[in-house]
Formats: structure tokens, C-alpha cells, sequence
């Protein structure tokens, strides 16, 4: 049994190792397998985009949308350029860039495959400013330049032809039915399993690269911790169970003061903008990264 087990774990892991491609993730320079082409994922993608753009209400809050635009669209200018100079300018072509606010008051945003950005109005209270708010889509942003969709795409049929294939081999070599109903299930557990922990290892990822993403538009990465923290107490702590598809609010804190040093070599201040949004009103400000610049007003003597 032992020997026909070996056997089938060889066969599965020969064909599929033998399907797809192998490409390397921008700044992680993590190795990736993928079965699915760029094609596929942008025309999947499109579709779910557009469909969910005919029933999301787009803000009406003009400065709130101004600053989502504004910040999302020099982080792909920072993106492309990085593109453009480490040697993956076809990659570029991929993207057609669209920044919204919607009226959502979910603390989130997402950007799809092909540069599509969403940003739900109950992240802004949270974020607060915009380099926090950079640190948000450099996130999102990260996500769709790592191919993490793709991966996960490519993961999903690993596991599907992995246990068709595993059944067949397994009913050719004379396993019992018993056998292979229970192989399947211990294994459909297992793929679970690593799915939830390579999802986790996705977020980190797209942490990492989003805090260089937005030092390279100019934003301060230092600006990921407070942000985070106001997360993890919006969020009531955050979660920490070992089937979650995020890493705890500790551990990402932990590891962006970790990765700080590389984004930092990055950071070139630039004006930015502080936006504090209540239930009412939103008033803004134009500050540095650096530090808030007051002027006072005197009254002439008659």
C-alpha cells in the first residue's frame, strides 16, 4: 500500500508540475506556477467588474472622489514606471486604469486584475488621510500586479485535476473504491487548508509590495502602522485563527515594520493631502508628509 501510494503522489505531481508556466513576482521575487493565461484572468475579471459597476451607487461626495482618483492614479504612475524599468514593459499593456468611490460604508477596497479600483466609502473615516489611503490601494494594487488571482485560479484546478487524476491512476493500479473515496476527502481537507494559508501568504505579499508601491509615489510608508492599528481597532483586533485568509493585525504590523527599511530607501516626500471625514461634513487641507504648516491671520488696526 505504501509503494501504490508513493506512486500515485509521483504520477499527480508529474503531470501537473508539467501544466503552466513559471514566472517571478516584481520586488518578492517569489517563484509562481500558473495554469491560467493573463487573457483569461483580464476577460473573467472585466466581466465580474462590470457587473458589479451597474449596481454600486458611485459617491456623490466630489472631494472624497477627487482624493480617491488623485491618490490611485500616481500610484499606477509609480507602478508603471517600475514596470517600465526593471524589464516587464509588456506587462504594462495590461492595464486599463479606472479609480471609483462607492457608497458602501464596508471598511474596504479592491482592485481587479487589469487596474480596476474600488474604494467603499467606510474606508475613508478609518484611513483618514491619503498616504494611509495609499498604503490601502498600494495593497490592493500589489495584489493585481503579483497575479494573485491567476494564482488562485491556478491553485483551484491543481486541486480539481489533482483528485480526478489521483482517481483515475488510483482505479488503474486496483485501489478500492473505499480507498480512493477516502483519499479524496482527506484530500479535498488538505487543499482547504492550503488554500487558507497561501491566501495569508498572498496578503503579506501584497503588504510588502504595497508599502513600496506607495513610497515610490511619493507617499510615507511609516504612515501603514497608525493605519493598521486604527484597523485592528476598528476591527475589534482582527482575526487570528489558522484558517484565516488574512494575517492577524499584530503579525502584518510586525512584519511592515519589518519590511520598513527597504520602502523607506524609496520615499521622496511630496505635498499631500489630510482628509478627516465625519457622518456630515468633510473638510481638507493641503499638509506635507512631514509636517503641518499653520498660518496665522492678523487683523489690520484702523
Amino acid at each position: 500500500m505504501k509503494s501504490v501510494k508513493i506512486l500515485l503522489l509521483t504520477v499527480v505531481a508529474a503531470i501537473l508540475t508539467s501544466c503552466g508556466t513559471t514566472s517571478t513576482v516584481p520586488i518578492t521575487g517569489r517563484k509562481q506556477s500558473l495554469m491560467v493565461s493573463d487573457e483569461e484572468v483580464l476577460s473573467l475579471s472585466n466581466q465580474q467588474y462590470q457587473e458589479y459597476m451597474k449596481t454600486a451607487k458611485k459617491s456623490t461626495n466630489t472631494t472624497n472622489t477627487a482624493m480617491v482618483q488623485r491618490v490611485g492614479q500616481r500610484l499606477a504612475n509609480a507602478v508603471v514606471s517600475y514596470l517600465n524599468s526593471n524589464g516587464l514593459a509588456s506587462e504594462v499593456s495590461q492595464y486599463q486604469w479606472e479609480f471609483n468611490l462607492v457608497q458602501d460604508n464596508q471598511v474596504n477596497a479592491f482592485c481587479m486584475p487589469g487596474g480596476k479600483i474600488v474604494v467603499y466609502e467606510g474606508l475613508l473615516p478609518v484611513s483618514q488621510d491619503e498616504a494611509s489611503l495609499a498604503i490601502v490601494l498600494g495593497h490592493e494594487i500589489a495584489h493585481a500586479v503579483a497575479k494573485h488571482s491567476a494564482e488562485r485560479l491556478s491553485n483551484a484546478y491543481k486541486q480539481q485535476y489533482g483528485m480526478q487524476i489521483l482517481g483515475a491512476v488510483a482505479s488503474g493500479v486496483g485501489v478500492s473504491n473505499d480507498m480512493i473515496q477516502l483519499g479524496q476527502i482527506v484530500a479535498s481537507a488538505g487543499g482547504q487548508f492550503f488554500t487558507a494559508g497561501f491566501s495569508r501568504k498572498q496578503e503579506s505579499e501584497a503588504d510588502h509590495m504595497g508599502l513600496v508601491f506607495a513610497a515610490m509615489a511619493g507617499y510615507n510608508p511609516q504612515s501603514a502602522i497608525p493605519f493598521w492599528q486604527r484597523m485592528s481597532q476598528a476591527s475589534g483586533g482582527g482575526s487570528s485563527s489558522l484558517l484565516s485568509d488574512h494575517p492577524s493585525d499584530a503579525d502584518r504590523i510586525q512584519n511592515l515594520q519589518g519590511w520598513m527599511p527597504e520602502a523607506l530607501k524609496y520615499y521622496k516626500p511630496v505635498a499631500t493631502t489630510t482628509t478627516t471625514t465625519t457622518t456630515r461634513s468633510t473638510a481638507t487641507t493641503t499638509t506635507s508628509n512631514k509636517k503641518t504648516t499653520k498660518k496665522k491671520t492678523t487683523k489690520k488696526k484702523k
